[in-house]
């Protein structure tokens, strides 16, 4: 034996290294799927039908409380109808009023259009109330409520009016289609709930029925629709044995169980039970419906759960084969790759001319090939380590963007508001100095403070509504400013400083330069999907559509306030954020009105922040840093466009260019004829 081992061995160490490794890395992946294939081959439709039985059940278990609940809506109709005035007074053993004179009473209207009210048409169809009363009374016919009251001689030959005569001690009852007349069915519903009851009628006690009638469609549906197995069958039955529901005809008379045997089966066991019918094994189980006394048999045939097991032992069967090839195939090539390592290394190298470099798993030999991958994943990191260090920069650029920004406060609102103060104090009005010194103190608390450089809509909201009514002060509130936005909106995240230029431009290019220098002002908002909608109207003077595409564009001056420049870097600094998908958009009517509708995506701050930093890749970033870099260059009239480009890591002009208008939506030209 041991002669064997030793031979084996010898043998096995003078095989090349690639043979080798292909026949390790197939015996690797061959005995487990050995192993696991003659496992499963005997346990396999033991499986099947488990899984089978445990899916049934878990879908009839979602069935039976939907039923009782149609059940319980039945039962609740009844009993809103039975607590009516009428019906009570009706069926009261006091009553001495003529029924045409109670037909024609207040309560009787009430009992009317509660009847009309709970025929939704979808469950409930119609309710009608049968009494053994002549014909020709008046009830029947010369009231409203007389389209509920019907004589009992429209239920001759109705399957359950003969239940009902033939057993005086049955008071209620559950009624299927067959039970009731073809009439019924055409023109009330295919189902009824009926009761029984008795009224006086002319000093004799004389039955009385009431009929809640329903869809018979409903319960198939409600069957249909939880059934797991299209071989499957379910269905419901009354203790007379009849069917009441059922997801297949055929099939329920195929697998009929009797309401005896279903009985006894479902007092012996709570799970599925297998039994031979016409030949063929079937499992079933037994679910009883509250409030009736109906019982839910499913029915699963055994042999489309053998047809599926073979389908499926089958299927493995290829697949197995398939894993073998598939196994063969890479043990060769897992152990070919192995000579292949150099040829790896220069070409994962070159990768870094497209893309930043990405690091080779770590070696498993000393060799020289070993130590080449350790070297390269070395520098690898040290690239990525500085390419994040300069990602990160150009985010801080970015930040110092917003950041300046935002800084451009017009001066004129402050010089305008210490006027209007001063004027306030100089006659002698201290509480509305006062007032107005809190304003301002809160206005520019929420305007100043640079910890974070998103707020919330619930801050901007208060922002702009202390600019509004500052600005009320000084104009005789003559600005009515309408704010409804919905509470779930008030925390979203949104960049500081977006409401105020939209809504110091609406009052000084809008409602201030109508001739009665009056208006209102509307903020509303909405979610579209992820984006927060926000929509801005003012009822002023308007603008063209010239106007406003040079405001968007950054070519809009203003002579008094500088407030064309705000909705310029408002504009922009959503899209610098989010993208050139959000931002502001105008619509405006000269002599009618305006409209702004910002858009930015649905976020809290935090939210943002922390999407925002996973989201960008080292590249992306790397990227965007050189293209804010040369927005910077560009400003400089001494530096030309081949000095930027190049400054800006780029080699190629044309592709420079290219970049650069897609990112900001404009050519670097037009940039500098712009900012110069």
């Amino acid at each position: 034996m041991k002669t064997t081992f030793q031979s084996i061995d010898r043998f096995y160490k003078s095989l090349k290294l690639q043979t080798k490794l292909t026949i390790t890395h197939l015996v690797i992946a061959t005995i487990p799927m050995i192993v696991l294939a003659a496992f499963f081959s005997t346990k396999l439709y033991d499986m099947i039908v488990a899984d089978s039985i445990r899916t049934e059940q878990g879908a009839s278990a979602q069935t039976v409380p939907l039923i009782e609940g149609t059940i319980s809506q039945i039962l609740n109709v009844q009993t809103q109808i039975t607590g009516q005035d009428f019906y009570k007074l009706t069926l009261s053993a006091d009553r001495t009023e003529p029924l045409s004179s109670l037909a024609a009473s207040r309560s009787a209207d009430d009992f009317q259009k509660k009847v009309e009210r709970v025929t939704d048409g979808s469950l409930v169809t119609d309710v009608k109330i049968y009494m053994d009363v002549p014909q020709d009374d008046p009830a029947f016919s010369e009231y409203p409520v007389s389209d509920t009251l019907l004589p009992i001689k429209q239920a001759y030959g109705t399957y359950w009016y003969g239940i009902f005569k033939g057993d005086p001690t049955l008071t209620k009852m559950f009624c299927p289609p067959f039970y009731l007349s073809s009439y019924e069915i055409k023109h009330n519903g295919d189902m009824a709930y009926i009761t029984k009851s008795s009224m006086l009628y002319n000093g004799e006690h004389v039955p009385c029925f009431l009929a809640i009638y329903f869809s018979q469609e409903h319960f198939n549906a409600l069957l249909k629709d939880n059934m797991a197995s299209g071989s499957s069958v379910a269905y419901m039955v009354n203790a007379r044995d009849n069917l009441v529901a059922t997801t297949d005809s055929a099939l329920s008379g195929t697998y009929h169980f009797s309401y005896d045997e279903i009985q006894e089966y479902f007092r012996s066991s709570n799970n599925f039970i297998l039994k031979n019918v016409l030949g063929e094994d079937v499992y079933a189980g037994f679910y009883n419906i509250k409030n009736t006394d109906w019982y839910m048999v499913v029915a699963m045939p055994s042999q489309p759960i053998i047809n599926k097991s073979i389908e499926i032992t089958i299927a493995f069967i290829f697949v197995y084969i398939a894993c073998i090839v598939v196994a063969f195939l890479i043990a060769t090539l897992l152990s070919s790759s192995i000579t292949k390592q150099l040829s790896a290394v220069i070409n994962q190298m070159a990768k870094a001319r497209t893309g930043p470099p990405v690091a080779l798993p770590a070696p498993d030999t000393q060799d020289e090939i070993g130590d080449l991958i350790s070297t390269y994943n070395y520098m690898t990191r040290v690239i990525n380590q500085l390419m994040e260090e300069q990602a990160k920069s150009a985010e801080d650029l970015r930040i110092a963007e917003f950041n300046s920004l935002q800084s451009q406060i017009n001066p004129h609102f402050l010089y305008n508001t210490m006027d209007m103060i001063n004027w306030l104090s100089q006659q002698g009005r201290s509480q509305e100095v006062t007032s107005a010194i809190q304003k301002l103190s809160r206005f520019y608390k929420l305007t100043l403070s640079r910890k974070k450089s998103l707020s919330t809509i619930a801050n901007e909201i208060e922002h702009v509504s202390i600019y509004v009514q500052l600005q009320n002060m000084r104009f005789h509130d003559k600005i009515d400013f309408l704010i409804d936005v919905p509470d779930y909106l008030m925390e979203h995240a949104i960049p500081k400083l977006t409401f105020q230029p939209v809504i110091e431009n609406c009052i000084l290019h809008g409602i201030l330069e109508k001739e009665s220098k009056q208006g209102t002002i509307v903020l509303t908002g909405w979610l579209e999907e992820n984006t927060v909608v926000i929509l801005i109207s003012d009822d002023g003077i308007g603008m063209s559509r010239e106007k406003i595409e040079d405001m968007l564009n950054g070519r809009g001056t203003s002579s008094v306030s500088g407030s064309n420049i705000g909705i310029y870097n408002t504009h922009r600094r959503l899209q610098l954020m989010y993208g050139l998908q959000y931002g502001l958009t105008y619509n405006s009517v000269p002599g009618r009105g305006t409209e702004v509708e910002i858009r930015l995506p649905a976020s809290t701050p935090s939210k943002y922040t922390d999407k925002t930093a996973k989201e960008n890749d080292a590249e992306n970033s790397l990227r965007e840093s050189h293209l804010v870099q040369a927005l910077n260059l560009l400003s400089r009239p001494e530096i030309n466009l081949y000095e930027i480009a190049e400054e800006c890591g780029y080699k190629d002009l044309q592709q420079f260019f290219t970049e650069f208008k897609e990112h900001f939506g404009y050519s670097p030209e037009e940039y500098r004829r712009h900012v110069l």
